[in-house]
């Protein structure tokens, strides 16, 4: 839970402007598909943290 929580904190400090909730999801997941080859579980660690991200904030 807490490479979850470290990924989405990471994620959002190196954003600079405001984004919409939707477009962290949408990175995240991005960032998931493209390290699938490389690393599975951190895949799969990123896409765990865009649904964890979108069920707090809805």
């Amino acid at each position: 839970m807490f490479r979850i929580l470290s990924h989405i904190a990471s994620f959002l400090s190196s954003r600079h402007a405001v984004t919409p909730a939707s477009e962290v999801a949408h990175q995240l997941l991005e960032r998931a598909d493209a390290g699938a080859g490389r690393d599975p579980r951190q895949a799969q660690e990123l896409r765990s943290a865009a649904r964890a991200f979108l069920s707090v904030i809805r």
